[in-house]
């Protein structure tokens, strides 16, 4: 095999790898994702796996990493299409109900389910989830921030109240189509996101 073939080889391998921990860890969490356990999934050796991540925290961290790069291709990326402002944040909210609905991962939210996991730990683990889940509301109090100054929001907007709420709703959305089934739990979210949209548009939109 070319030196070139080896190479791509190798990253198909990993992908391929990390495509697997993702899956299982939104359904079973991040502690019980190891390299014996990978391997009895993913049919790549055991020893294949380790000289691709070393060790079962290196795994972990960038089973993180590949979920944070499907977040953001479903979610964030589709969105930059809009306008910054509330244009952009409806276009976020659309498509995380979308991606919540669709069972992009297979246990439902990939990150409210580590984030129970590992929210009374300590870590590497927990500190690389804290700062996902940072950057997540920086993003969102962006373009709140940017639907203020545009006039579309009123000035008053609590960013950090707003994405509590936004966010409160989504963990429930999760809970429902994860635990109780729910067939009309996405219409239920989004009948709550256009009211707590509603409560802070500008008097003047």
């Amino acid at each position: 095999m070319s030196p070139r073939r080896s190479t791509q080889h190798a990253q198909q391998t990993r992908h391929a790898i990390l495509a697997a921990g993702v899956a299982l860890a939104s359904v079973e969490g991040l502690e019980p994702l190891s390299l014996g356990r990978l391997a009895a999934v993913t049919g790549v050796s055991k020893s294949g796996i380790a000289g691709h991540f070393g060790s079962k925290e290196a795994l972990q961290l960038a089973v993180l990493q590949e979920a944070v790069r499907t977040f953001r291709r479903e979610i964030t990326v589709p969105a930059q299409r809009q306008a910054p402002g509330l244009a952009r944040l409806q276009a976020v909210a659309e498509n995380w109900l979308s991606y919540l609905n669709r069972g992009v991962f297979p246990g439902g939210c990939f990150f409210t389910n580590v984030t129970s996991e590992f929210d009374g730990r300590d870590g590497p683990v927990r500190e690389v989830i804290a700062g996902v889940n940072e950057d997540w509301r920086r993003y969102l109090a962006t373009e709140i921030r940017a639907a203020v100054q545009r006039g579309e929001l009123a000035p008053g907007t609590d960013p950090e109240q707003l994405i509590f709420e936004l966010m409160g709703l989504m963990l429930s959305l999760n809970h429902s189509l994860q635990l109780d089934g729910d067939a009309r739990a996405v219409d239920r979210a989004r009948v709550g996101l256009a009211r707590l949209l509603r409560s802070v548009e500008a008097q003047s939109v």
